[in-house]
């Protein structure tokens, strides 16, 4: 009976610290739509209105399915206002189906594989001496610094990118909104 008892205490116990765990990431809003983090960055994602750009990209690209799956992934994503941005023509371009294997490369550029915290990317950059390098899943580099206590990130071609919304867990990862197209050599 005693055993029984205790058993029972630990699986109680143990529940409570893995709910505790899910509940204690906190759902943030963006693009006017609660970002759950029991939802996958795909499921998150398609509710924002600040990336719908983004979303349709992701699906031309063939990304879904990636996006999806169990990563864990962190990704810089950019706002609508970030496409615009670019020179005009340029995302109805890359959106064309000849062009799916150059869209798939920006897309795959803003994503670094594991589950990066805001914590864990300012640690890094401390770590480097003010600087630090990732490699994204399409196998070039990122770098981030810090200007004041906002996160930035350059690219390839010297473009800066801030981000602005940091921390929205997902179930496969995590998302940091940026405010710029971050570009990969091509």
């Amino acid at each position: 009976m005693k055993t029984r008892n205790l058993f029972f205490t630990m699986l109680v116990a143990l529940v409570m610290v893995a709910t505790t765990q899910v509940f204690a990431q906190e759902t943030k809003m963006v693009g006017g739509a609660a970002m759950y983090p029991t939802k996958n960055i795909v499921e998150n994602a398609v509710n924002s209105k600040d990336h719908t750009t983004l979303v349709a990209a992701v699906k031309a690209a063939g990304l879904v399915e990636t996006l999806q799956g169990e990563g864990p992934f962190t990704v810089l994503a950019p706002t609508n206002a970030a496409f615009e941005k670019l020179p005009e023509g340029t995302v109805a371009n890359l959106l064309k189906p000849e062009n799916k294997k150059a869209l798939k490369g920006v897309l795959t550029y803003h994503v670094i594989a594991g589950k990066n915290s805001a914590a864990a990317i300012i640690q890094d950059i401390k770590d480097g001496g003010g600087i630090a390098e990732w490699t994204t899943v399409n196998g070039q580099k990122l770098w981030g610094m810090l200007d004041g206590d906002m996160v930035q990130i350059k690219d390839q071609a010297g473009n800066v990118a801030t981000v602005t919304i940091a921390d929205v867990n997902q179930s496969n990862g995590v998302i940091h909104v940026v405010d710029t197209v971050l570009l990969p050599e091509m």
